[in-house]
């Protein structure tokens, strides 16, 4: 159960992080576009901000490490989103008022509202591989197992996030949906692991 947890949260934070940087194109898109130029800057930031996050992330787990502080950064980047959802429009408007270029107006706007949920995303990786790994000759085993479904659920998020979500639902509607769901299934895995301690 402490293992299905473990999974359940990286499976999710796969599915959230992918379901967020396609969201962000639709943010930033009424103020800069949706060129070539943005979608850059937003993948840019966000690999930038999951390279941190891994080295957080793994630097964190060299001591002791528990599923509720997994569980933790979870919750952590599920409420990072409210930040979005509260200041996108005075950030926006800001920026675009400093200037109108679409590189760099993208490029600071994807910085304010996106970098940190992002990183804590990243942290949640090797924090989970480090949890599930009880024998070092089996590291191999459960890093791959952990990137498989992660990965897995990523590709889930971004093609229902694309096909489906901004088809159904409003931006802000898809992002509390999001938020939701992190903090659900971070309270959820932190109850399983505390049933099978």
């Amino acid at each position: 159960m402490r293992n299905f947890a473990v999974l359940g949260i990286s499976c999710w934070s796969g599915f959230m992080l992918m379901a967020l940087e396609l969201l962000s194109g639709r943010i930033l898109a009424p103020t800069f576009g949706s060129s070539i130029y943005v979608w850059g800057a937003i993948i840019t930031i966000f690999m930038l901000a999951l390279s941190i996050g891994y080295l957080i992330g793994g630097k964190l787990s060299m001591s002791e490490p528990q599923i509720k502080v997994l569980c933790g950064l979870h919750l952590l980047s599920g409420l990072l989103l409210l930040p979005i959802l509260a200041f996108e429009g005075p950030v926006l408007d800001g920026i675009f008022d400093y200037t109108q270029d679409p590189r760099l107006g993208s490029l600071i706007a994807s910085v304010i509202l996106f970098f940190l949920p992002a990183v804590v995303c990243g942290t949640v990786a090797p924090y989970a591989v480090r949890l599930l790994v009880k024998d070092h000759k089996d590291a191999g085993f459960y890093a791959g197992l952990q990137f498989f479904f992660s990965t897995s659920f990523s590709a889930a998020g971004t093609l229902l996030t694309s096909f489906y979500f901004v088809l159904i639902f409003e931006v802000n509607q898809i992002l509390l949906l999001l938020m939701g769901m992190t903090i659900a299934m971070a309270t959820t895995a932190f109850l399983i692991s505390r049933r099978s301690a």
